[in-house]
């Protein structure tokens, strides 16, 4: 592990300008910010300039997956070796970035993935992720405890790989789930504050089903092919 590993934070953001100020400033504190506006048409480049991160703008609104990508071309283009991500909307507490670094150093996993405790969310939401999990766990033949949270630490070799998915929303984090098992690579967990907040979401819960049996059935037909990672 190289303890000189340049690691940047970025956040995808989407009509992020209430929260995104609070999320920057604290990330700050912590790693260097890259925020992705994805086509926002409030003041989210604005405000997060504003905070101190540096910012870069796709348009139009292309999805959470299609953001995530283009910052982690950015990233690489410019030097980094693993990515920070986590959500503009203040659900991910900056103060474990710290963790996530740590877990990395120490044990050296490319994929590190925030563990929230479904206990803590609304029934609604608990009764979800613990299907999502149950379900996901099933297609990729093992347990894996949050298929769908964002705060993520991402490295060499599978950080350049995930610049070839399609998947432009939230079935990019949950691919590369998938790649990273298919390749051999070690997936590890870090326990994050369960943070909810009732702001709404950019999607239909009958567009997130949907999609996520998709991608969950293309695990389970892909999960025995192994998947070779250019260094």
């Amino acid at each position: 592990m190289d303890t000189n590993a340049s690691v940047i934070a970025v956040i995808p953001a989407y009509q992020a300008a209430p929260t995104l100020d609070t999320v920057v400033r604290a990330t700050l504190e912590h790693l260097p910010v890259l925020v992705v506006d994805d086509g926002s048409t409030d003041k989210t480049s604005v405000v997060a300039g504003a905070a101190g991160a540096e910012v870069i703008r796709q348009t139009p609104n292309q999805g959470k997956g299609a953001a995530l990508r283009y910052g982690f071309a950015h990233a690489l283009d410019g030097g980094a070796t693993a990515v920070l991500t986590l959500d503009a909307d203040g659900q991910h507490d900056p103060a474990c970035a710290p963790d996530f670094l740590a877990a990395w150093r120490e044990r050296g996993a490319p994929l590190i993935i925030g563990r929230r405790d479904f206990s803590q969310m609304p029934l609604s939401r608990r009764l979800a992720n613990n299907l999502g999990t149950q379900t996901f766990s099933w297609a990729v033949g093992r347990h894996i405890d949050d298929n769908q949270s964002g705060y993520r630490l991402i490295a060499r070799p599978l950080l350049p790989h995930l610049l070839s998915s399609s998947e432009d929303g939230f079935e990019f984090e949950v691919e590369m789930i998938t790649d990273a098992i298919r390749a051999g690579l070690a997936i590890d967990w870090v326990p994050i504050p369960t943070i909810y907040e009732d702001a709404g979401s950019h999607i239909s819960p009958v567009t997130h089903v949907t999609s996520f049996l998709r991608v969950a059935r293309a695990a389970r037909r892909s999960v025995g092919t192994p998947l070779v990672l250019e260094e």
